[in-house]
């Protein structure tokens, strides 16, 4: 057999080839798999048992697919990267795509086979996996036979559009996922009827007008996460949340979280955690009950305002307040035991880093945590877009979501270096009075009123049985629902179109492990809003006539919705 043969059936020289591009030294090779293993970045090895194994599996399915393509054999993979015609109409390309898709597989089983502590393991498999994405071969010109085909039928015009796209996406300094002149904040995202009563240097306080002539007596108030713009949850009018929402009878409040720029000089670049509950959460629960006339509102947080809400709920308790009723909580993590993939990005000397960055001020750039939370999912949100815009010349096809999710916003950076620690790196939001803020000591577990809880099934950012851990910390009667998709898609779910589906139970019991909850749940078709919109009636008290003006005499109407705020771009 020639060396070239041992090398391209040989794991251990797609091993040299990955430790080459991480920068990592080549050892000598081991004379026997049995008696030695291969060193991997930090000293870690892999065991030789578990390298035999993936050797010997790696040779006989080479074989197998050598054979197959020989025999003319070869099915289209099953990857959406490879199903277009030209891959399976030329051989050499099929063969190409197997054999990546098979290199791929054996590189991970190593990353997985390390002994290594756990954080260190979690690096190593998100470093392959970013390694093995962007290797694909769709995702070059030479090698993507779609992308050829698409050249000569064109006369060349593809890759004259595609170095337009790419030009393009330089100027903007990030990819284009969807076609943003489709788009416009007010025109046609963000148009539900509303005006906006209150305004801080925080936060803006978006009413919407009731679409019901009789409403529930308790508002509602909305805490969206401040890392994104709060019209998620009012795209346009078949998708809203908050239309939605309105379409139950209930009064609805938003927070629209303002959007800093490294220009702004009166303060806002040194925001802390405390800045955003004190002068955000809690300030805006006060507006909402004076606008309303109630002693009581019910609150909603997504995501890291879910965080910020029920830290801002600890607060007012441990002062002796009780101004929020119920509390529903979508994607949100209160126990940061489980981050999911996001763990990778974070350690003590990060932390330590970010902290000094940021000790007097500063704005931690949209495009730095674009770039991040893209590739966590690299071939969906990255490389996809690489081969449709670039290699092909196609324009991406209009898409609110991800429209929404290009309008990202900075954040101040003493803020983000507090939710880093505190959060994310030492977990010391769910231990009872161990931080103190805004001048008292926090405990989640004071938090009794009743709870929803959402999920996410498929949620990369927000692991569900994180979510899930929520309802070991809060008290109160806690109900929890499990939807499908991810951590945007599982939430945006609008009940008229009854897609998806989601997960109950119906004897309302909360084992402590997730695993034990969803054994016993059932899943029932279309969207988990219409539970929700059950639950929170229950929690809104009576109907009474809805009030024709927004506002009031404390809170007159300063602009009409969505506000200046959500205008704002990152720079």
């Amino acid at each position: 057999m020639s060396q070239s043969r041992q090398d391209s059936t040989n794991p251990l020289a797609w091993l040299e080839t990955w430790q080459q591009a991480l920068g990592v030294a080549t050892p000598e090779p081991p004379a026997s798999a049995q008696t030695a293993a291969p060193h991997l970045p930090g000293g870690q090895f892999l065991r030789s048992e578990a390298l035999l194994a993936i050797q010997q599996d790696f040779t006989r399915q080479w074989t197998e697919l050598w054979q197959a393509a020989a025999q003319g054999r070869l099915a289209p993979p099953a990857d959406q990267r490879f199903s277009g015609d030209a891959w399976s109409a030329s051989p050499a390309h099929l063969f190409m795509a197997h054999a990546y898709l098979l290199s791929a597989r054996t590189l991970q089983r190593m990353a997985d086979s390390v002994e290594a502590p756990v954080p260190m393991l979690n690096r190593l498999r998100f470093a392959t996996m970013q390694w093995v994405e962007a290797m694909a071969p769709s995702n070059f010109l030479a090698l993507n036979p779609d992308a050829q085909r698409r050249l000569v039928e064109s006369g060349g015009e593809s890759l004259q559009h595609g170095l337009a796209n790419l030009l393009a996406d330089l100027g903007k300094g990030r990819i284009s996922h969807t076609d943003e002149a489709s788009f416009e904040v007010g025109r046609n995202l963000a148009t539900t009827e509303g005006a906006v009563v209150h305004e801080t240097p925080i936060f803006q306080l978006i009413q919407y007008k009731p679409a019901c002539d009789r409403v529930h007596a308790r508002p509602l108030l909305i805490v969206p996460p401040c890392i994104n713009k709060f019209y998620i949850l009012d795209l346009q009018p078949d998708n809203s949340f908050v239309r939605f929402a309105l379409e139950q009878g209930l009064q609805v409040f938003m927070m629209s979280w303002r959007n800093p720029l490294p220009t702004d000089d009166d303060g806002i670049l040194l925001a802390g955690w405390d800045t955003y509950l004190e002068q955000g959460v809690l300030e805006a629960i006060r507006a909402v009950q004076a606008v309303a006339g109630r002693g009581q509102v019910n609150a909603l947080g997504f995501c890291v305002g879910g965080t910020l809400l029920a830290s801002a709920l600890a607060v007012a308790k441990a002062r002796g307040e009780d101004p929020v009723a119920s509390l529903t909580l979508l994607t949100t993590l209160l126990d940061f035991s489980d981050t999911g993939v996001l763990d990778v990005f974070i350690d003590e000397a990060h932390v330590r880093l970010r902290e000094q960055q940021f000790a007097r001020g500063g704005v931690l750039a949209a495009r730095e945590l674009a770039t991040t939370f893209a590739f966590l999912r690299p071939n969906d949100l990255v490389w996809n877009y690489v081969v449709n815009n670039y290699l092909k010349g196609q324009a991406p096809s209009a898409f609110d979501i991800l429209y929404w999710n290009a309008d990202s916003t900075n954040l101040p950076g003493p803020f983000y270096a507090w939710y880093l620690r505190n959060a994310y790196l030492e977990n010391n939001l769910s231990a009872p009075g161990k931080l103190s803020t805004c001048g008292v000591k926090l405990d989640l577990g004071r938090l009794d009123m009743p709870a929803y809880i959402f999920g996410s099934r498929e949620d990369h950012i927000v692991p569900w049985t994180s979510a899930y851990a929520s309802t070991r910390l809060l008290p109160g009667a806690s109900r929890f629902v499990l939807g499908a998709s991810g951590h945007i898609a599982g939430v945006i779910n609008p009940a008229s179109r009854n897609r998806r589906s989601y997960w109950v139970r119906e004897d309302g019991l909360l084992p402590g492990d997730p695993r034990e909850w969803i054994e016993s749940a059932r899943e029932a078709p279309g969207s988990w809003w219409n539970d929700w919109a059950t639950w929170i009636r229950e929690q809104s008290g009576p109907l009474v006539k809805a009030k024709k003006a927004l506002g009031g005499k404390r809170h007159p109407v300063l602009e009409a919705a969505p506000g200046r705020y959500v205008k704002v771009r990152a720079v």
